[in-house]
Formats: structure tokens, sequence, C-alpha cells
């Protein structure tokens, strides 16, 4: 069975202040968002991702999209809308879908899977917490009377459904007046039964200007509890030059009158950061995964490694914290390029350019990459447990 995630980020989040809408705040050292999307990314059982997007936020199109694995859409004009829109980008393949809030980043990975598991014996499933205070009814501002709290829950997202059967309960409420709360209610109106699995109390949903604050406690004091799991990988490669036009380093071609020989595009400096990346995780080289003796990988376009080694690591539950890579030699002259090399390596990788470094160095004359015989590269990668 595989499932997808589809992720809304299409609203405007009035209810939490003026200005930036609440998923593009800042959080903890990254934007709501960016919470919600690296706590799917990081579950092994996520096989593909939708994020919801406005039109109106075309700036963080382009950044999203450039992401490996995680597909884009435009929102609708209402939350149903956006989840429709997202059911219809899922293809072929996919049997089950959970639907989640942008706005909640204090999911953790156990929830992700509470839900999938209940899915296995359920149609839907959903996260709720039951509810423990007293519940007023209230008028201007006095109580006018208490409500019996017995069998209610405070209802969370992700949200889990067997896909065909969402979809179908999306289509039928379409024709429905009035909005639905959730998904839960587009499913029970379709008659679905659904489950409930234990939700978590930190997984709030930024509404209003407080929560931001008490979210970032969350995120930040429980990095902190937890112990931050890191891991640091050094990588190295060396090719020759042969004849040529042009080298490709670091996703880049760049103009010169030889190339780097090899048997796949011979990216020296792509080829050591996955070695630092493949390192840091304990498994080996890009030998080992891509091995030279397989004809398929002749002339094969490095970046290809590259977005292997970053999904292997976000499957084993880590996020690149920063890369940096150096590159010695005589010529092509590196600097001209650093900055179009980051963002390509960043791109490639999914991350923001801050958190990539490309630099080059001479051999001062020096060996063989002195001689003007090839180009080095060494590496480096930090990977921190999502």
């Amino acid at each position: 069975m595989t499932t997808a995630a589809i992720i809304l980020a299409a609203g405007r989040g009035i209810r939490a202040g003026a200005g930036t809408p609440k998923q593009w705040r800042r959080l903890a050292g990254m934007r709501v968002a960016d919470w919600s999307i690296k706590r799917f990314r990081a579950s092994a059982r996520i096989s593909r991702i939708i994020l919801v997007l406005s039109p109106q936020d075309s700036a963080h199109w382009a950044e999203y999209s450039a992401r490996p694995g995680l597909h884009v859409v435009a929102g609708g004009a209402s939350r149903a809308d956006s989840v429709r829109r997202g059911l219809a980008a899922l293809p072929d393949g996919i049997d089950r879908v959970l639907i989640h809030d942008g706005a909640r980043p204090c999911l953790s990975e156990g929830l992700i899977a509470r839900v999938i598991d209940a899915l296995d014996h359920h149609p839907a499933a959903a996260p709720a917490l039951p509810v423990t205070d007293a519940l007023w009814q209230g008028r201007t501002g006095e109580v006018a009377g208490t409500i019996d709290r017995s069998g209610l829950f405070a209802a969370q997202t992700p949200q889990g459904f067997h896909l065909a059967a969402i979809r179908s309960a999306h289509a039928a409420y379409a024709a429905r007046p009035g909005e639905a709360a959730d998904d839960v209610e587009v499913a029970r109106a379709a008659g679905l039964p659904v489950a409930i699995v234990e939700g978590e109390a930190d997984n709030l949903k930024i509404t209003m200007p407080g929560d931001l604050a008490r979210a970032d406690r969350i995120l930040t004091e429980g990095a902190a509890g937890a112990g931050m799991d890191i891991r640091v990988g050094n990588g190295f490669d060396i090719h020759r030059f042969g004849d040529g036009d042009h080298v490709m380093l670091c996703g880049v071609s760049v103009p010169h009158e030889r190339t780097l020989t090899g048997h796949s595009d011979a990216d020296v400096g792509i080829h050591a950061l996955c070695d630092a990346i493949y390192g840091a995780l304990g498994q080996g080289d890009i030998g080992r995964h891509f091995p030279p003796s397989d004809p398929q990988w002749k002339g094969a376009a490095s970046d290809r490694f590259l977005a292997h080694a970053v999904r292997t690591a976000h499957e084993a539950g880590y996020a690149i914290g920063n890369v940096d890579v150096t590159l010695v030699c005589e010529t092509p002259k590196i600097a001209p390029h650093a900055e179009t090399m980051q963002e390509a390596l960043a791109r490639i990788m999914g991350v923001e350019a801050a958190r990539v470094s490309v630099k080059g160095t001479t051999a001062e004359r020096l060996g063989f990459v002195g001689r003007g015989e090839g180009i080095a590269a060494l590496a480096s990668a930090l990977l921190v447990r999502s």
C-alpha cells in the first residue's frame, strides 16, 4: 500500500495577525510550512507529497517546485477546493492519503505512523484529543451555561483516508451548500466510518498570534530535550582531464578547453558531496550505490546521484544541515561560477542556498592537480535528525 500526503498551505491566516501569511512566518529557525513538509519528508512511509499553495504566493512556487519529491499545485477559493485539487494531482498507484494543515508544524513522525497504521483496518482515521476542560457558553462576556464534555474530542490533522473513498466523498460534498469544517466531516457525510487515533497536545494549529510563540517553544525545547542527533560526513574525489570543451562542476557546465573523464559526467564536486552524505549515514560511497561497472550510469548526469543521496538521508530520518564543497584546480577559475554552483546544488538537494557553500582553491602548482592534469574536490555534509 502506498501513501501520499497533501499539505495545505494556501490560506491567508488573517487571525494570526496582519502581515505575512502564517505559513511563511519564521518559527524555530524555519518557516511554519517547512516544518510540516520536513515531518512528512522524514517518513519513509510517505511516497509522494503534494503541497497546495495560493496563486498569490508565486514567490514560493519555484523554490518548492525544485525540491525533489515535492509537487506543487494551486489552491482553490476554499479549503475544500484546495483539497480536491490536491487529490486530483495524485497519480495512479497511490492507495491512501494523509491530508494535513500546513499550519500544524509540531506533529511527530509517530503521529503520522499511527494514522497510517489505522488505515490498515479502517477507510478513514484522524487524530484527536479528548476535551478535558470544562466547556462554557458565553454571552456578553459572562458565562451563560455549560456543555457536557463527555464524548467530545478536539480534532487534529493529518487526517487519513483510502484515496478512492475520499475522492468520491469530496466529489459528492461539492454539490452541497456550505463549507465542511474538515475532511472528516466530508467523509462522514458520505457514510465513511472514521477511526479516532491518539492525537498530540503539541500538535497545535497556529491560528492566533500567541500560537507562534507556543509552537516555537515546542520545537526548540523538543530538539534540545531529545538531544540533537547530528551526523557529519566527508567526501573526496578526483578526475583527470580529457579532450572536450567544458567541465561539469557542482551541477554547472563551465566552458573549458578540456573536460573531466569518468563513467558518468565526472562532476567531481557532486561526487565528493555524495560521498560526504553517504558517509554521514554510514552507507559507504557513491560507488556502492551507483557502481561504475553498471552500464546504465555511463554518461549519467550526476544530479541524479545527489538527489538519491539526499533522498536516502530523508528516508533515514535526517535533514541536510549544511554542506561545504571545495574544488581544487588551477583552471578553470571557480570564483566566477561559485554562486551559480551554490544555487544548483541547493536546487538539487531541495534546501535553501544559505545551507550550501562552494569555493575554489589551487594546488600551488604542486602534484597532479598543480600540473593541470585534473580537478579534485573535498566535501563535508552535516545531517540533523528531523
